[in-house]
């Protein structure tokens, strides 16, 4: 058995479309028709997409 990361993954399904919308453990927001392709994005941290600037 693997140990737990405490990072998490979410990706959402937008009824009523072919859309999902993910969300990285960072914060990082993105949108995809393609489960690969989505899935690709989330476990390509942090290449391909940085967290949102974070107000001072």
């Amino acid at each position: 058995m693997s140990t737990p990361t405490g990072e998490v993954y979410r990706i959402d399904w937008l009824p009523g479309t072919d859309v999902l919308h993910g969300t990285c453990h960072c914060g990082a927001q993105h949108t995809a028709q393609d489960p690969v392709g989505m899935w690709e994005w989330m476990l390509g941290h942090p290449e391909g997409h940085q967290p949102p600037e974070r107000p001072e």
